[in-house]
This record gives structure tokens, sequence and C-alpha cells, in this order.
């Protein structure tokens, strides 16, 4: 059976994956970029915008495992628009035309509308689903190979709570945001379910690694 996996998922060192007062202009909120500085600064994520250089260090192999692997992607409806997009009956995601993902993507909303088909291989999908219900879904269009959980962070939550994810790579950086969305809510002894491995990098941020036990 597929994995699921999580890549590049971005935590301050007080938990939180997103700051408060997101917004069409502020997707992050209050954190702005500083969650994801680290990234841009390496050659995955200039390759990823059509560019060149960039680093080639231990943060540009961790970010480049991102892509490799995945058949479908499920995100929640906070990582596809900022609040209120389900009222926008042809807002069709933050990316453009051609969205990054390549795949079939699963949106997690209250409020489904029908699909969307955009260049580049990405359709979204909008479902109203537990977790478990979303990844049989996910996992029959991946034919095969893993599905990627993209967040916001209550999805994430949502899926370990249930014990769906075999692969999570969380980044934590060095800033303090005090506010927002935390990642580790409710998850009091998630260790014991995973081998945990932590690399620091001279870009000051630890990459951690969860891999399920007796997968």
């Amino acid at each position: 059976m597929s994995d699921v996996r999580v890549h590049n998922f971005t935590i301050s060192l007080d938990g939180f994956a997103t700051g408060a007062g997101q917004a069409p202009d502020a997707p992050f909120g209050h954190a702005g970029e500083r969650l994801h500085e680290w990234m841009f600064a390496t050659r995955f994520w200039h390759q990823m915008r059509g560019g060149r250089g960039g680093s080639v260090g231990a943060d540009n192999a961790f970010a480049a495992m991102h892509g490799p692997g995945i058949g479908a992607e499920i995100m929640g409806a906070g990582k596809f628009g900022p609040p209120g997009w389900q009222d926008d009956p042809g807002y069709k995601g933050a990316w453009g035309a051609n969205p990054p993902f390549h795949t079939p993507v699963f949106v997690l909303t209250h409020r489904p509308r029908p699909s969307v088909e955009m260049e580049g291989g990405t359709t979204f999908h909008f479902l109203d689903a537990s977790p478990a219900e979303a990844l049989s879904q996910a996992r029959a269009a991946a034919g095969g190979r893993d599905v990627r959980l993209g967040g916001g962070p209550s999805v994430i939550r949502d899926f370990l709570t249930e014990g769906l994810v075999d692969h999570m790579h969380v980044v934590q950086v060095p800033i303090l945001l005090g506010r927002g969305v935390r990642l580790w809510d409710g998850l009091e002894s998630l260790e014991e379910a995973y081998q945990i491995e932590a690399v620091s990098t001279p870009s000051g941020v630890t990459h951690l690694t969860f891999t399920a036990k007796n997968r």
C-alpha cells in the first residue's frame, strides 16, 4: 500500500505553522514569509520557480524529497485559499493557472464544489470527508504512488490522530510567533508511534523526520 507523506512542513519554535490574521495578501498571517526563508534559499526552490542558483546543502536535500514518488495530494481548505474563498465560485487556488502539484489534489472543505482541471496535470477535487475517506480516494487516484499530505496544521493533526501518516518531515525554524495555528496540540506521546531523527543545518533550522514504527 502507498505511504502517506508530509514534506517541508515548517513550524516556529513554539509550534505554530501559520500566524494569525490570514488574508489574500498574507497567506501565513503575521508570520509573513519568515517560516519559509530556509526553503527560499535552496536550489530546489529556485528550480521550482524556473530559476537557477540556490544552496545545495542539507536544506536543499530535504526540500527536494517533496516531489519524487507522489501520485496525489490532500490539503485543507486553508491551504487552498485564504478565508472566504468558498464564497467565490470562480476561485481556483493560490498558484495561478499551472499549480506546482501536477497530480490530483483533494481539498477538504465543508462546502464542496465541482472539480477544477488546471494546466500541468493538476486537478482539484473538493471533498467533505473524513481523513480515512479522503485517503481512500487519494490512494485510488495515485495509481500506486504515495500520497502527500500538504497541510495545513489542522489537517495534518487530524491524520496523525487517526494514525494515517507514514512519514513526516517537519522543519523547525528559530522564530517565536506566539499566536496562530499550532501543529502539536492534542498529540501528546506522538513520539511513541514514530522513530524520530533530528538534523540541524547552518541556516539555523532543524529538520525533524518521523517514520512510523511497525510499517
